[in-house]
């Protein structure tokens, strides 16, 4: 992993959210922001992580919507396009429990044949830092986000759904990383 891969995916998601999507590119500047803040826990691992950070939603951005499961497109675009990192294009594709809301989208067993069936390494610091910022790109409380995900989908929507099986992993993830932090 290139060193200078933070800045790239920082300019790819700019050049991807920021006009279309200004709440999306806000929350992906504070997922951002909370990566650089576990650079002290991570070492060399930090820019692959704050780049992963940058680029989690892009998968959101009009121009590059194919199955509309933005994890899943997302990671397609870097690994087809980009011919980026492996494990950059793995932790995309299975930010914050994906494979969950695969499952009820019936686009798991895609997910896994093209980016595996277990989350790579580094997830539950990506899962922390997307699970702490809010749309807006304010730092939240876990739960906080979780309701807000919730209430913004509505009661029965694949998201809220997902949201709903994956919380037990998704707060479990935040705790680890937190109990790691100084």
């Amino acid at each position: 992993m290139n060193k200078n891969t933070a800045a790239w995916a920082s300019e790819l998601a700019r050049k991807h959210l920021e006009t279309p999507l200004p709440r999306r590119w806000a929350h992906t500047q504070g997922v951002a922001r909370q990566a650089r803040t576990l650079a002290p826990i991570l070492g060399d691992k930090a820019d692959l992580l704050e780049a992963a950070a940058w680029l989690h939603d892009i998968g959101y951005a009009p121009d590059l919507v194919g199955t509309g499961f933005h994890p899943l497109d997302g990671a397609r675009y870097l690994r087809d396009t980009h011919y980026a990192d492996d494990h950059l294009c793995r932790l995309v594709a299975h930010h914050s429990c994906a494979l969950i809301e695969a499952r009820e989208r019936q686009l798991a067993t895609v997910l896994s044949q093209e980016f595996g069936d277990t989350p790579p390494k580094l997830s539950d610091h990506l899962i922390y830092c997307d699970m702490t910022t809010s749309p807006n790109g304010n730092l939240v409380h876990v739960e906080s986000r979780l309701l807000e995900i919730r209430r913004r989908y509505g009661s029965g929507h694949v998201v809220s759904t997902a949201i709903s099986r994956a919380t037990p992993l998704l707060t479990g993830a935040v705790e680890r990383v937190q109990q790691r932090l100084p």
